[in-house]
């Protein structure tokens, strides 16, 4: 069995905010696999399914970002889960817009979500999917870039990482994190650029 989720805060002023990403991959994926996020349990909005012989949840806490340990502490207990069957999908910074990347395990950084879940679970081994809403304008504050909704634009560029993350996921639940840490871990070449 397997948990994924998506990191996000919840209410439609959010929806299409960049650090909603990890809402939309989980949001993404749920279309993909003809699913309602409509059950309420564990703090958050949830969809449960059978992928091959695997049982799947997919979760969206309802608790906001900052708490979001809260909820993903009651999932892995209410399905008696350990942190490895454990994937969370969420926004970084620090990664170019539409990058994504893969990783087993690793700090939180300074995302204030993925510390309340390192901190309520006790653990950072669980794997985890980054999708990537930067590089912030030098002149922004962190907080408020984070909140503001994606320009049409940046939606455009967001869209086929969206696609990326949600094939990372189906990756890692099928057991194959090394071959989608491989994959999408690549630095992207430069137009032009031979390595």
């Amino acid at each position: 069995m397997w948990l994924v989720v998506g990191l996000g805060n919840p209410g439609s002023e959010y929806s299409q905010t960049r650090h909603n990403a990890g809402f939309l991959v989980v949001q993404t994926l749920a279309r993909q696999w003809g699913l309602q996020l409509k059950t309420r349990a564990h703090r958050s909005r949830l969809a449960e399914t059978r992928r091959g012989r695997t049982i799947v949840v997919l979760a969206l806490p309802q608790t906001y970002m900052n708490l979001s340990g809260q909820a993903v502490g009651s999932l892995l207990a209410g399905y008696r889960l350990k942190p490895e069957n454990l994937v969370v999908v969420y926004d970084d910074l620090d990664l170019d817009l539409g990058q994504i990347r893969v990783r087993a395990s690793g700090s939180p950084g300074t995302h204030k979500g993925m510390k309340s879940i390192v901190e309520t679970i006790g653990t950072q081994d669980f794997p985890r999917v980054r999708v990537g809403i930067g590089p912030k304008p030098e002149d922004r504050d962190a907080a408020d870039y984070v909140l503001e909704e994606f320009r049409p634009e940046e939606k455009e560029k967001l869209q086929p990482a969206l696609v990326q993350a949600c094939l990372a996921v189906e990756m890692i639940i099928e057991g194959d994190l090394p071959r989608a840490m491989n994959l999408f871990n690549r630095k992207k070449k430069e137009p032009g650029r031979e390595d």
